[in-house]
């Protein structure tokens, strides 16, 4: 194993992020068909989980031009369970996996050398905390980024975000995120007949992802407090953002993609009613978010992870001439303009990769890190909101100060972080 320790700390770039939010527009999905002149393109995984893993072996399938150059991940084991499960695939996208032994990386410094190891593009796939840190390092670096959602857990995040996106713009660098909903035929269809006004201006929108549990690890005797949350980083805030930032983002950005602007102000309640037990970290297990938006459009956002409660993961936003109902494959529009999602839909998680490569081969590189940042945000504020108790404006939480980074980066105790009490806890 590397050094465990980083000498980089978030905080000496997130300083000079620039706060200002700049809006975006959708961009068109890409079909396949871009082949490189010569040579195939390097590709550095950071972060060799299920994500990370699958975020691979989408882009083998999604171009013959690329090749699996580098794995970097705190852990040996996840490096070797990456590296494997990439060899195991279909012969031709196995045979484009090219990771020799000194370019498998470990530690809290694999990032910096999967970037250093020769590569063109970087998959940013670790727990959500690191991806600022990860994007920035890539981007300085002259690299083309796929990045996972969400792209960050606190405010501070956010803006280092941003100012990587814009340093990515100057250097004409790509940025696709894991929103894989933006490359989906169903939505992609629903969304263009709503610009073309099927259901008149938006006045109300609800979003869900109402669910079960998910996975969890216990710590073992062996385990210190940093290693323990590192393999369990969904039920630690620092981590993954609690999972109204770490999953239910997608909702959140199809519902900011359809009115078309990002909130001006939250009110929120959550808390912790099923999930107590320590190997749940100290994250909520359910939250309710109201969301105003622009022109006095509210939206209602709901979010929950326990077990045997009615399940729901979809996107409602009515208008002044109908309603639209959206989910993965699914889409329809009820009202003067009726319509319903009837053709075959593509593999979202394949066509985001599609869209990344024929940018980059075409020369016109897409750059989505702005707004997946802004969606982040938008969770964020809710959890500050349910966290606090109190009303949130979308300037308070861009400008926020909250900086969730460990004080240091090191395999060894942390101190145990207290559940959030609305009410009681202070708003940063």
């Amino acid at each position: 194993m590397t050094n465990p320790r980083s000498p980089l700390s978030r905080r000496d770039f997130v300083a000079s992020a620039s706060t200002a939010v700049a809006a975006t527009t959708l961009l068109p999905s890409l079909s396949f068909g871009v082949q490189r002149p010569s040579g195939r393109l390097k590709v550095g995984v950071i972060g060799c989980g299920g994500r990370g893993t699958g975020a691979a072996a989408d882009i083998l399938a999604a171009s013959p031009d690329v090749e699996i150059w580098a794995l970097g991940d705190m852990f040996p084991d996840r490096v070797k369970g990456s590296l494997d499960g990439l060899k195991g695939l279909e012969t031709d996208l196995a045979s484009r996996v090219n990771v020799a032994p000194e370019r498998q990386f470990t530690g809290f410094d694999a990032y910096k050398q999967v970037i250093a190891s020769g590569v063109d593009i970087v998959i940013c796939a670790t727990a959500p905390h690191f991806r600022p840190m990860h994007l920035a390092a890539a981007i300085e670096a002259g690299k083309h980024a796929f990045i996972e959602k969400p792209v960050a857990v606190d405010p501070a995040g956010v803006r280092a975000v941003i100012a990587a996106s814009k340093l990515a713009q100057q250097k004409n660098l790509s940025i696709v995120c894991g929103t894989q909903r933006r490359h989906e035929k169903s939505y992609l269809e629903a969304l263009a007949r709503i610009k073309d006004g099927a259901i008149g201006d938006p006045v109300a929108a609800r979003c869900y992802w109402n669910q079960g549990g998910l996975w969890v690890k216990t710590q073992s005797q062996d385990m210190t407090d940093m290693e323990w949350q590192l393999r369990n980083w969904l039920y630690f805030t620092w981590l993954s953002g609690d999972h109204i930032v770490e999953q239910h983002v997608h909702n959140l950005d199809v519902m900011n993609w359809i009115i078309g602007a990002n909130p001006v102000r939250c009110w929120a309640m959550g808390g912790r009613e099923v999930r107590k037990a320590p190997e749940y970290g100290h994250i909520f297990d359910h939250f309710a978010v109201e969301y105003e938006y622009p022109n006095g459009v509210v939206g209602n956002s709901f979010c929950r992870q326990i077990e045997g409660c009615v399940n729901r993961v979809e996107e409602v936003v009515h208008g002044t001439k109908g309603t639209i109902t959206t989910s993965p494959g699914r889409a329809n529009i009820t009202g003067p303009n009726a319509w319903k999602f009837a053709g075959q839909n593509n593999n979202p998680y394949r066509q985001e990769h599609v869209d990344f490569m024929a940018g980059i081969m075409s020369n016109k590189p897409l750059n989505q890190g702005i707004r997946i940042a802004e969606s982040t945000l938008t969770a964020i504020m809710g959890r500050m909101a349910a966290y606090t108790g109190k009303a949130i404006t979308w300037d308070q939480a861009m400008n926020s100060k909250l900086d969730l980074s460990p004080s240091s980066y090191t395999l060894g105790s942390i101190p145990a972080v207290e559940v959030a009490v609305p009410g009681k806890t202070p708003l940063i």
